[in-house]
């Protein structure tokens, strides 16, 4: 059996040693070297030549990020995840490293020396299996629209249609890839659940509100949904939508049910407003690991919506989309690249 060999990059040397114990417990990966900085990883690449490398973020000599931009000019088809501190600083940098190229990113649990690291060990190991499965793709990029100023939002009607996205590992830079290119005046609004831990939701969905013609923001408990916003599910909790006594959509926050593999679940937001908007639902499935999100697609179709999910030839992580094609939840199957155009499609077909 061919081994998945790993190269583990971090400035601490107990780090170094506790990433490397996590990922030997697992027969089917090898961890081939260690390196304590971005320079010392460059040489280590070169010698080692690595299928997927961990990454920590801040190190001295030379930082993650450089390191990972270096290598990638000599070694393109290695897959870097990287390890970030779960604070918004570490999320904003993250965020620039997945659009740069990293395959997915894992929070260290408690700082940049995380004693505890075995806790998201589990994750740390499919997430490295998954990235050695992976094909390295670059999707073609549209041009831009033309920036346009955001409403104020107050300006906005209460809505009548619902697009909502599920989607996982990969998943920050195929939303930049799709969400730029929905126009200001989409009549509709935007769900956006993407599995991430809790503080980086919130930096998120910033990014994408500086990147987006629809302003976005991280969504919180009372809040209307509404015709032209954009929200980003926070994470941690499971988003839902119910009526209040005057028959708006507001948004709900909560840990039931208990036991979904992701918080918050895909599945368990499309339900809930499937529940709601009917046929007026536009349910879209994009990368990710598992099969979150598939039941949701099936009852959005179901109900008469409209259903997208992503193509295998531009999804980093074929597993979401192609559990949801399987059951026979998506209408439409189709690369990152026209998934823009498709839901403005589907949004104008609804009356």
């Amino acid at each position: 059996m061919k081994t998945i060999k790993v190269l583990v990059v971090d400035d601490s040397a107990m780090m170094r040693r506790v990433i490397k114990e996590i990922l030997q417990t697992d027969n089917e990966i090898e961890v081939i070297g260690v390196a304590r900085d971005g320079e010392d990883a460059l040489k280590k690449d070169v010698e080692l030549h690595p299928d997927v490398i961990t990454m920590d973020i801040n190190m001295p000599v030379m930082d993650g990020l450089t390191a990972m931009l270096r290598i990638f000019e000599h070694h393109p088809e290695v897959q870097v995840i990287m390890l970030s501190s779960l604070t918004q600083n570490g999320a904003l940098t993250t965020f620039e490293a997945l659009e740069l190229g990293a395959f997915d990113y894992v929070g260290k649990p408690s700082g940049t020396v995380s004693r505890d690291l075995h806790v998201v060990g589990k994750e740390l190991i499919a997430k490295i299996k998954a990235a050695a499965l992976s094909k390295k793709r670059r999707r073609p990029k549209l041009s831009k629209p033309f920036p346009v100023k955001k409403s104020d939002i107050t300006d906005f009607k209460n809505v009548n249609k619902v697009v909502v996205i599920g989607v996982s590992t990969g998943g920050p830079g195929t939303l930049m890839d799709i969400l730029p290119e929905l126009p200001a005046d989409l009549d509709a609004g935007i769900i956006v659940v993407q599995h991430m831990p809790p503080l980086f939701t919130a930096s998120f969905a910033k990014r994408l509100n500086d990147n987006c013609q629809i302003p976005f923001k991280e969504a919180a408990a009372g809040e209307r949904v509404i015709q032209g916003q954009g929200m980003v599910a926070p994470g941690g909790v499971h988003l839902v939508v119910k009526k209040n006594n005057a028959g708006e959509c507001m948004v709900r926050l909560t840990h039931l049910p208990e036991g979904k593999l992701f918080t918050p679940s895909v599945d368990v937001a499309m339900c809930s407003i499937v529940e709601i908007f009917g046929r007026r639902t536009i349910g879209v499935l994009l990368t990710g690991m598992g099969s979150d999100g598939a039941d949701g697609m099936v009852a959005i179709r179901q109900a008469g919506g409209m259903t997208i999910a992503e193509d295998e030839s531009t999804a980093v992580v074929f597993g979401m989309p192609r559990a949801a094609i399987e059951r026979g939840g998506a209408a439409v199957i189709a690369p990152s690249y026209t998934i823009a155009t498709e839901i403005i499609k589907a949004v104008n077909r609804i009356q």
